[in-house]
């Protein structure tokens, strides 16, 4: 743990303004640091947003530079690539680069615990769902890290015993000393192959995770994922796998439709799959991830089955926006890459119109174009992707595509196809950055345009 002392009157370049930014900033203000903020922001959008600590700090933005050499320490924000002149030039000078959520678990209180979900796929369902767990069995935890609210201001919290952290891959890149006592690998397929660089890369920084994990730690491990049982190797905490495919010898995985926990000490029938709110076999995954996470945290099988029973997921993410007409409007704002849209499309027999597109991260949509081919009836294509989409899908064979310029756009023809009993499915395989700030605007708007089509229809 980093001491008061040790930040104390230490010069720190924070590099990124945004959440994570933000709440390192206020968390090495209150330990004494000397903080200096570098954002791409210009100052006066900088001082906006810093405004009630800006008397406290240094702001720099373009075309102003910093000197790194006076600096002890850079903190990094996830959104900001460690290719820039800042960050280069402190490595090559040996001045220690971290991430915010590095920063977090040197700061934070010894007694917290960090239990930390990551993988390509489903990480903020699994993160939400066993903080619900966690909280219904009386434990005093909060979630945080990639999903809202950073790190670092949820180990400042007051009476925190437990950190659920969703971690990214841009996280985990510029950690040091990260270490989980408990960690939930769900998947890894290609994604951010546009900041990674290769499959390779990526793999290799996902399996930080449990690179600091020592004996008394847990990895709670697909099972059927090839690329995990590689690297699983390399995991020297205690692994418990889970498996929707097969009956374990021990984990979490199903047996006559339902959700088993095989542990050392013994093994539990959690529910029946019947009970559960959630469809796909994707969050069925994220289910027994986050059943196994918490099972090994010492809560209960009834309260588990409990939460199980009740949790119907997260926002943006397999969302029903409205039912009009007989058709429902499924807002999967939060697929930004082929493979989530896939697990969403496999998540229905009924026919889909599908709308998709965005910025591509670098992935390749020719399994995408495939799926489109057998569960969709119609695509709707947007955004910088939507050629690249086209060409894919057109391959493939399909060809009733419609490409339209903006989102209202894209749910009224989405409208104008849809029959009764059919599905409208936003899962947009891309990431919003062309013509949002984040997936939670498009979904925002999703949902906004689907419910003025339910008002219509009133």
């Amino acid at each position: 743990m980093c001491s008061d002392l040790e930040l104390a009157a230490k010069k720190v370049l924070v590099i990124g303004a945004g959440i994570s930014g933000q709440a390192a900033v206020r968390a090495l203000l209150s330990r004494g640091a000397d903080v200096t903020v570098w954002d791409e922001k210009d100052h006066t959008e900088m001082a906006a947003t810093l405004q009630d600590i800006a008397d406290k700090i240094t702001v720099v933005s373009p075309p102003a530079e910093v000197n790194v050499g006076d600096f002890k320490m850079l903190i990094l924000s996830p959104g900001i690539r460690t290719g820039i002149h800042p960050v280069v030039t402190a490595l090559a000078a040996g001045i220690p680069v971290i991430s915010e959520v590095e920063l977090a678990y040197l700061i934070k209180d010894p007694r917290i615990e960090i239990l930390a979900v990551t993988g390509t796929n489903g990480k903020t369902t699994t993160t939400t769902l066993l903080q619900e767990i966690l909280t219904a069995a009386g434990q005093r935890s909060a979630a945080g890290g990639n999903i809202g609210t950073a790190l670092t201001a949820v180990v400042n919290q007051m009476g925190i015993d437990t950190a659920v952290a969703e971690i990214s891959s841009f996280q985990l890149e510029t950690i040091k000393t990260f270490r989980p006592h408990i960690c939930g690998l769900l998947n890894i397929t290609p994604d951010h192959l546009d900041r990674h660089k290769t499959m390779e890369n990526y793999i290799k920084i996902k399996s930080r995770i449990f690179e600091n994990q020592r004996a008394d730690d847990f990895a709670i491990l697909n099972y059927e994922d090839p690329i995990i049982a590689r690297i699983s190797r390399e995991c020297r905490g205690q692994k418990i796998f889970f498996s929707v495919e097969r009956e374990l010898s021990s984990g979490a995985f199903i047996r006559d439709n339902k959700i088993i926990i095989k542990l050392p000490d013994g093994e539990s029938m959690v529910c029946s799959l019947d009970e559960i709110k959630l469809r796909g076999k994707h969050n069925l995954e994220n289910i027994l991830c986050a059943a196994g996470m918490a099972a090994v945290a010492g809560v209960e099988m009834e309260t588990i089955a409990a939460v199980l029973k009740t949790f119907k997921g997260v926002r943006h993410r397999m969302e029903e926006a409205a039912t009009v007409s007989g058709v429902l409007y499924i807002n999967d704002s939060k697929g930004t890459n082929p493979e989530s849209s896939v697990r969403a499309m496999e998540s229905f027999k009924e026919p889909i119109i599908l709308i998709a597109g965005g910025r591509n991260k670098g992935s390749s949509f020719d399994l995408l174009a495939r799926v489109i081919k057998e569960k969709v009836r119609a695509l709707i294509l947007l955004g910088e992707a939507r050629e690249d989409i086209k060409s894919a899908v057109m391959t493939s064979g399909f060809t009733n595509i419609y490409e339209v310029e903006d989102l209202p756009a894209a749910v009224k023809k989405a409208h104008q196809l849809a029959r009764p009993g059919e599905i409208v499915l936003l899962s947009p395989a891309c990431a919003s950055w062309d013509m949002f700030d984040n997936y939670e605007q498009r979904g925002d708007l999703f949902c906004a345009e689907v419910q003025l089509l339910a008002g219509s229809r009133e």
